[in-house]
């Protein structure tokens, strides 16, 4: 069974795993701790009501810390089955589906405390952008990762990314100096375009913005100040 003593020295393995290192995961590891009391206090049940005995009693559970709860974090950064996720830390599938349910929604909020969840809307990525105070330097760019083959054939064909897999697909805006991710878009069927999935979001830019893209989004022109694109290479005469 995975624990946080064992890996929390290997920074290569602990960031493998959760994608972090062992400095931010102790930063999130308090924000996550106090979202956790907020939404389940000690002083209450499950159900809400106020608790008869004290903490602690019956049975210890496999995720008795809130660094064993953050196993969460394994779940996003990997995407496992949930019967491979279990095994890896000690749970029964369903158990492993019970605590996923229950500790995501406290990890969004302890990210959200700390500033650091992207925004979601494109309609407000100008002023988010603006409240960071840091430069309005950004990168744009397209992300892929595996799915399930869908059942359905037409699924099957818009979800086949052309490199013997299929995916799901987002795009992202980060922030060129900082690495952060400033915003994250609706998720696509892995065979739509990068280009395509920026025009369909409406998002609003700070005017200020230097914005860098790949060749995928040819012909995306946002109103910022400076778009910075590599030109595509000719093909070579035969």
């Amino acid at each position: 069974m995975i624990t946080y003593a064992q890996i929390k020295g290997n920074r290569r393995k602990f960031l493998a795993l959760t994608g972090l290192t062992p400095k931010e995961f102790r930063a999130l590891l308090s924000a996550f701790a106090q979202a956790y009391e907020q939404i389940y206090p000690t002083t209450r049940t499950l159900s809400g009501a106020p608790r008869q005995r004290q903490t602690g009693g019956g049975r210890k559970s496999v995720l008795d810390s809130p660094e064993q709860k953050l196993f969460a974090l394994v779940y996003v950064k990997t995407y496992p089955l949930q019967v491979l996720l279990g095994e890896a830390f000690g749970l029964s599938q369903s158990q492993t589906n019970y605590w996923l349910h229950r500790v995501l929604p406290v990890l969004v909020q302890a990210l959200d405390a700390l500033g650091v969840l992207p925004e979601r809307d494109p309609r407000h990525f100008a002023r988010h952008e603006r409240q960071q105070g840091e430069p309005l330097d950004l990168t744009i760019d397209g992300t892929e990762r595996r799915r399930q083959r869908p059942q359905n054939k037409e699924k099957q064909a818009s979800h086949y990314s052309g490199k013997k897999t299929h995916t799901d697909k987002n795009v992202v805006i980060v922030n060129t100096k900082s690495k952060r991710v400033g915003y994250l878009s609706g998720t696509y069927a892995g065979k739509t375009h990068d280009k395509k999935i920026a025009d369909t979001e409406p998002i609003a830019y700070p005017r200020q913005v230097r914005l860098r893209q790949d060749t995928g989004f040819q012909g995306y022109a946002p109103h910022v100040a400076e778009i910075c694109q590599p030109k595509k290479s000719r093909p070579r005469a035969s």
